[in-house]
């Protein structure tokens, strides 16, 4: 066996490895010189996470792109309602007075009057109850106006000698002084008090023009109300027109359930703290009981403004002491309103949180003042109702099946259309399908009732 020879001729050098390795510094260390047994607490990526990564970016910016195009249609479509504001205010108006309206218009209508008699009835009948209210109330306001003015200048003499007085020991000079500076601010601001003034006129004026067109439509409306869901309902198709008429008879109920229950919330905080208010002998009762009635219809803040104002007139009116007492009468009537009445009213009718109240009457005063923080509420239970239809028709719950086992369906030929109940099997949430009982009288009394209102 031949041994080769380390240093035979024409053999090249061992290359030096020390000069080829990368010299070692504090940024750069050498990879030599860490173990190669180390293993990192990280797991190794996947093949799938490239891939995954692009699906969910994707999908994020497919739900962007979604929001983004809902936001801009919320922001069109109110911007197209500001625009129509005047014309829709109104209608708005109108509607919510067909709720009111409308169960004594049918209760004519079952005692045989015409229908224009009987929405004209109703609506003069309104209208002459709304006009004998302030009728009655506005000689006891100008009545009590002077002796309450005298007990202000009162309150306000108590109050300058309980200043001047200790502890506080203001001079007569740093009171003038104080009221004049309050002077010269009302003199240097007069013209703009007096464009709000002018503004306020306005609105007011306005409003006016608008409740009386508003009673005009609720005349229609109640008049020809009937008519509408057939009309409705016949220009979509035959499996869209169940939904449209059950959706719009949720709606319509949801709103006259908020008009009725706060009506009677209203009623019961007027009633009670009008008694204490009169027990008391504090002036201007009726005009308080009825503010206080109106203030119902803006739940949480209404009931607030208005028990305020009572309790400032008694501490104008009788002193601390009365004051006190009206506050604590004001604050029994609240709690037995939000503690037994708005339970039933959330529970029968609005099915909303005190939070989500809270917020629909601060945006809607916000944006329109005080129509808007009075139409905040009815405005959000009609969105909840389409929630939930819309959620309740994706859970297949069937929500167009009303409770007593009916559901409205359009008939009729190229003469005309009405709506009609026929009776169905409402599928039970546990998956079995049973028979729901309904009456029968009822249904063929309101099919008649449609029938006969159908258009020729």
């Amino acid at each position: 066996m031949r041994l080769r020879s380390s240093d035979r001729s024409g053999s090249s050098p061992a290359p030096d490895r020390s000069e080829e390795a990368p010299t070692a510094s504090g940024r750069t260390p050498s990879f030599a010189a860490v173990p190669t047994a180390a293993v990192s607490a990280t797991p190794a990526p996947s093949p799938e996470r490239g891939p995954r990564l692009r699906k969910g970016v994707r999908a994020l910016a497919v739900a962007a792109a979604q929001v983004l195009l809902i936001a801009a249609g919320i922001v069109v479509v109110g911007w197209v309602l500001g625009k129509l504001w005047s014309v829709l205010l109104p209608v708005i108006l109108g509607l919510l007075f067909a709720t009111v309206l409308w169960p004594p218009t049918r209760l004519l209508r079952r005692l045989r009057f015409p229908p224009a008699l009987a929405a004209l009835v109703a609506v003069v009948g309104f209208l002459a109850a709304i006009v004998g209210i302030f009728v009655w109330i506005v000689p006891q306001v100008a009545g009590e106006a002077g002796a309450l003015a005298d007990a202000v200048v009162a309150g306000l003499q108590d109050l300058q000698a309980w200043v001047t007085g200790p502890p506080l020991n203001l001079g007569e000079d740093q009171i003038g002084q104080a009221v004049d500076q309050v002077i010269n601010t009302v003199q240097n601001n007069a013209q703009t008090i007096a464009s709000y003034a002018l503004t306020g006129a306005t609105a007011i004026g306005s409003f006016l023009i608008n409740l009386v067109l508003a009673l005009v439509l609720a005349f229609f409306f109640v008049k020809d109300g009937p008519r509408w869901l057939p009309w409705l309902a016949a220009q979509t198709g035959t499996r869209v027109a169940p939904h449209v008429a059950a959706l719009s008879y949720k709606m319509w109920t949801a709103v006259s359930e908020f008009i009725r229950l706060q009506a009677l919330v209203g009623f019961v905080d007027a009633f009670f703290i009008g008694l204490g208010l009169w027990i008391l002998d504090v002036p201007l009762v009726l005009p308080l009981a009825v503010l206080t009635f109106l203030g119902a219809f803006i739940p949480i803040i209404g009931a607030f403004v208005a028990g305020a104002l009572a309790v400032v007139v008694a501490l104008v009116s009788q002193g601390f002491t009365t004051a006190l007492i009206v506050l604590g009468i004001v604050l029994l009537v609240q709690q037995l309103e939000g503690n037994v009445l708005q339970p039933i009213i959330q529970g029968r009718g609005l099915n909303l949180h005190a939070a989500v109240v809270i917020l629909a009457v601060a945006a809607g005063a916000n944006l329109a003042g005080i129509i808007g923080a009075f139409l905040a509420v009815p405005v959000a239970a009609l969105i909840a109702v389409v929630y939930r239809y819309l959620r309740d028709e994706l859970d297949g719950r069937s929500p167009e099946i009303a409770d007593d086992g009916t559901r409205v369906t359009v008939t009729g030929d190229d003469a005309g259309s009405t709506v009609v109940r026929e009776r169905v099997d409402a599928p039970a949430h546990d998956g079995r399908t049973d028979s729901v009982e309904g009456t029968a009288e009822d249904t063929a009394e309101d099919t008649a009732e449609d029938t006969a209102d159908r258009p020729r």
